[in-house]
Formats: structure tokens, C-alpha cells, sequence
């Protein structure tokens, strides 16, 4: 069992009841701000989808999804969604969407493959955003300019959180810094990613590593990502490869760097078929989703994923997501919470 316990830890809202009203009023906050950041429409979207089309999110292509046969469509197989990565650009394509604008909707997944801890549930929830760009968006600027404005409608909500909690202090810096994951490894060479991760983190308090899933020069990656949506193997205009990264921000109530966002630009044509050889899954290209992008029928786009427990927990200052969410976790784990004062839902 993964468990961090901080000292003398206290739930700074005082009860169930207040959490709450302060996880509402984070989501109500928080969406709102998105989609005025980044001219989002809110859309329903699926907890499952059709197995065999490429549709569902791989995440790292070991984890297994959820599945059932479905008796109406003679016993074929469905999945419960890992996440709704590829679903939104081809929602965007039926919806013709034009470039600027985008939509935005809950996803609630299940990941049984998860590791229990502090952060990780196998339920997850976020809000997973897309936006259509133009083919000549598809730049570094572009993605830090997005990057800005996610971090500016966190910062808007946590001080918006403190005029109706004032037991919730903002603590996040001005800006957001940017890195490379090359860049970590050379300036970190002796650490693993996770603990490069940590040291870049605790220094600037908020981070965007760019680059997850590409090859860096030692040969490793920072992170897994899948070949299939994000572009992690285009050489960006810092000479490094990589249109794609993850928000962390520093928490200091775990003493660790706390990922709350996975985006990026997404692939193109090119992209898609030089990362799928590259992962050794160049089969996946005659899949609906695959072959939909390569004929040039789904927009080009940029999006990512917001975990909401995740987000909550961070601004309401919990020690476990569990205090965020319900779930199921080890009858150990519950116990050692329970004697820490850590109330797991």
C-alpha cells in the first residue's frame, strides 16, 4: 500500500458538509472559467464506447479497459472509456466546429489497472476538453498560449474559492513555468523522471513539462503516452520534440508535484502514422478513428484533460482523493486514513 500521511493533518473546512458545498462550488467555479478561457460549449458525452474502433483512450497501451458484451447488438463488445481523448475530435468533426471554438464535458472513467494512493482512484473524473484549430496553430506558441489560459482559470478559481473559504490561502504563483522534458533530464541527469519532476516543482510551484511520450536523448521517455492523439514526435520551434505536456503544480500538504492536466496539440496525418510505427502499432490505422484522420475528415485540434477530484483536492487542500470522491480502496488504507484524520468518502 502507497500512502502519504502528512503531520498533524486536519481537514481545514471543518466537516463533511462544508467539503462539500466547497467541491461544488470549485466545479461550478472552474468550468465556468474554462470555457470563457477557451470558448468551450459543453457537450454530453459517452461512459462507453464500442470496442474495436480506436475510439477509446490506450493511456499507455497496457491498461485494461472495462468491457461487456451487449445483448442487443448481437453480444458485441463495449468499453467503459479510459477517457474521451479521440471521442471529442470526432465529436468536433459531426458538429463542424469552427476553428477557435470547442466543447468541453464530464467524463467519468474507470482504470481498474490503477495503482491506489493518495492521487489515484479507479474512478476518475474530469473534464475533458477539445478545440479546433488551424493547421498553422499547430506550433509551440499555440500550446503555451493554451497552457496560459487553463492556469489563469485555476488561479481565477482558487481566489475566487477564498472570498467564500478564507480558510483556503491562495498559494499559486503569477505564472506558470515552462520546460522540456529534455531539459529536466540534462539539468536533472542523476534522477528519475518522477523525482525530476519533484525538483522542478518544488522551485517554481507550477510547471508544464513539455514533450510526454517522445524519445529523449538517452534514449528513455519522460512519460507513456499513446500514439494515437497527442503529438509527442514533431520537432517544436526550442529544437525539441513535442507538442504536448502535463500541468503539475506543487503540493504542499504531500511535499510532492501533483499533476492535475494532460494536453496537447493533437497528431495530424504524419504525426499519427510516424508515432504509430514508432509504438510498433501501425495495424491500429485501418480502426475507424484512424482511418477518419488519415482521409482528412476530423479537424485539427488541441485539447487535454482536467481531473476534477484531482482540481478539488489540490484547492480545498486534502491529503487524499478519497476526501473528494467515492470510491473503493484497501480496508488498510481506509483504516490508516481514519487514524490520521483523513475521511475518505
Amino acid at each position: 500500500m502507497s500512502l502519504i500521511i502528512p503531520k498533524d493533518y486536519r481537514n481545514l473546512l471543518g466537516g463533511l458538509e462544508n467539503t462539500e458545498k466547497a467541491i461544488k462550488a470549485v466545479k461550478d467555479m472552474f468550468q465556468s472559467n474554462l470555457s470563457a478561457q477557451l470558448a468551450l460549449l459543453r457537450v454530453t458525452a459517452p461512459i462507453v464506447v464500442l470496442s474495436g474502433t480506436g475510439i477509446n483512450d490506450d493511456l499507455n497501451s497496457v491498461e485494461r479497459p472495462v468491457s461487456f458484451p451487449i445483448k442487443s447488438l448481437n453480444e458485441q463488445k463495449a468499453e467503459v472509456v479510459h477517457s474521451l481523448a479521440k471521442w471529442k475530435r470526432l465529436k468536433l468533426g459531426e458538429l463542424g466546429t469552427r476553428p477557435g471554438r470547442g466543447i468541453y464535458t464530464d467524463m467519468n472513467a474507470l482504470r481498474p489497472d490503477e495503482d491506489l494512493d493518495n492521487l489515484h482512484s479507479i474512478y476518475v473524473d474530469q473534464w475533458d476538453w477539445e478545440k479546433v484549430i488551424r493547421k498553422k496553430d499547430r506550433n509551440l506558441a499555440f500550446l503555451k498560449m493554451t497552457v496560459r489560459r487553463i492556469y489563469e482559470a485555476i488561479k481565477v478559481t482558487e481566489n475566487r474559492l477564498y472570498v467564500e473559504f478564507p480558510e483556503i490561502e491562495p498559494e499559486l504563483p503569477e505564472e506558470i513555468f515552462f520546460i522540456h522534458a529534455e531539459e529536466l533530464r540534462r539539468r536533472y541527469p542523476e534522477l528519475t523522471p518522477k523525482e525530476r519532476e519533484n525538483a522542478i516543482v518544488k522551485e517554481h510551484k507550477a510547471v508544464f513539462i513539455i514533450g510526454i511520450g517522445g524519445a529523449l536523448d538517452d534514449g528513455t521517455i519522460h512519460d507513456g503516452r499513446a500514439a494515437d492523439y497527442d503529438d509527442w514526435s514533431t520537432p517544436n520551434e526550442d529544437g525539441f520534440l513535442g507538442l504536448n505536456g502535463d500541468i503539475l503544480l506543487w503540493n504542499k500538504l504531500l511535499d510532492c508535484a501533483f499533476e492535475v492536466s494532460s494536453m496537447g496539440i493533437r497528431v495530424d496525418e504524419t504525426a499519427m502514422l510516424r508515432q504509430l510505427d514508432i509504438r510498433g502499432q501501425s495495424w491500429k490505422k485501418d480502426l475507424y478513428f484512424h482511418r477518419k484522420l488519415l482521409a482528412g475528415e476530423l479537424p485539427y485540434t488541441i485539447g487535454g484533460g482536467i481531473g476534477q477530484s484531482r482540481l478539488c483536492m489540490y484547492l480545498l487542500r486534502k491529503a487524499h482523493i478519497g476526501e473528494i470522491q467515492s470510491a473503493i480502496w484497501p480496508e488498510a488504507m481506509r483504516e490508516a486514513c481514519l487514524r490520521a484524520g483523513i475521511e475518505l468518502a
